[in-house]
């Protein structure tokens, strides 16, 4: 009984044992932790082309005010708002009915200034042969050629006035100066007009050419002078790059322009310095008083460009994650110049040849170590290009 009982004993125990050394065997052969996999990507030096966007004020080339040169009543209006007009075309017609009476005065004048001549000529005509023979003294012909000189002048004022009388009655016709399109219209017929008025009749704005005016403040004037050669406003100007204007509707303006102009002084209040681009209009489709973005390029050189997606912000700072040679990640902070597309621009914090990882940033942690898969930094050529 005894020995039974040892044999179930020993039993058990070499059960326990097989047991425990098939645990021991499955803990041998259970997998290793693998660890997880992240796309990174080496810090690279280029030089690319920005495009910056500055808001801006798109004028006519010429914004012309129509006002009456002489007071009257509004006629006739031959042209409606919004219309193409020509040079030379008859825009507005005031009343003149005055100035007719008073051309026809003056036209009056110069007949009788004429006569008055034409007496003097014949006193002076008469009186010299008789003076020639000492038969009448010699001051009765200075009195006469004294009279010719005074009706003379006479005629010669006669004409003045009514040359100035015709031309007031010219202005009554309004032409337009230029080729372009009307303004407002801020009058009607039988609306008394005149020199004094505040709104003119209209404006006729020539949108052949248009003028965008847009503003650099001071950092990026000095930005600018630094990339372009020539030590003249001039030379730099004829330096500069085309630019491209962004529509309101955010659309790109089919038309490069040029920049023309760059305004001599800084605006104190501002800190701004106006620039001047301008762009063809064929088709008339910019019109004065409209806005939109001037797309203005400059090179960036050596630049160190970062996926947006590579980066985290932590109150307000912006963070990428380093990988260091044992594979551990590690987050550092960068300072970001400006943005491109879906890339930054690191003006501080990143080297070049550092390696950093580039996607799922929210699965990462500060010594974490992991499998780093190589990644080449695609770019778009849309916003910059590499040169």
């Amino acid at each position: 009984m005894n020995t039974k009982k040892q044999f179930i004993v020993k039993l058990l125990i070499l059960s326990i044992a097989i047991v425990m050394v098939s645990c021991g065997n499955e803990e041998i052969k259970a997998p290793q932790h693998q660890l997880m996999s992240f796309n990174v990507n080496s810090a690279e030096k280029n030089d690319v082309v920005v495009y910056n966007e500055y808001a801006a004020n798109i004028e006519g080339e010429q914004n012309i005010e129509i006002r009456a040169k002489v007071d009257g009543f509004v006629d006739e209006i031959y042209i409606d708002e919004g219309s193409e007009v020509k040079k030379g075309q008859i825009l507005f017609k005031l009343s003149a009915e005055t100035l007719k009476q008073q051309a026809n005065a003056a036209k009056a004048n110069i007949a009788v200034a004429k006569a008055q001549v034409a007496t003097a000529q014949v006193d002076v005509n008469k009186i010299k042969p008789l003076v020639e023979k000492n038969i009448i003294s010699s001051v009765q012909l200075l009195t006469a050629q004294s009279n010719l000189n005074a009706a003379k002048a006479q005629l010669n004022a006669a004409i003045a006035s009514y040359m100035n009388t015709k031309e007031n009655l010219d202005y009554t016709i309004i032409k337009s100066p230029v080729d372009g399109i009307v303004g407002s219209i801020p009058y009607r017929v039988g609306s008394l007009v005149g020199r004094s008025e505040a709104k003119p009749l209209t404006t006729v704005s020539n949108i052949s050419n248009v003028y965008a005016y847009f503003t650099l403040n001071e950092k990026q004037l000095l930005q600018f002078n630094r990339q372009l050669n020539g030590n003249s406003i001039e030379a730099k100007i004829k330096e500069l790059p085309a630019v491209e204007l962004i529509l309101s509707d955010g659309t790109t303006y089919e038309h490069k322009g040029k920049i023309e102009t760059i305004n001599g002084m800084v605006n104190p209040r501002t800190g701004s310095i106006s620039y001047r681009a301008i762009f063809p209009n064929p088709s008339n489709l910019l019109r004065s008083g409209t806005s939109g973005k001037v797309k203005f390029p400059s090179n960036e050189t050596e630049a160190i460009l970062v996926p947006q997606k590579a980066t985290y912000e932590l109150q307000g700072k912006k963070f990428v994650y380093l990988v260091n040679k044992e594979n551990k990640v590690e987050s550092r902070e960068v300072t970001v110049n400006q943005s491109i597309n879906n890339d930054f621009i690191v003006k501080n914090g990143l080297i070049e040849g550092e390696t950093f990882v580039v996607e799922g940033l929210i699965k990462l942690k500060d010594g974490m170590q992991i499998n780093p898969v190589s990644e080449k930094l695609s770019q778009s050529g849309v916003a910059y290009s590499k040169k």
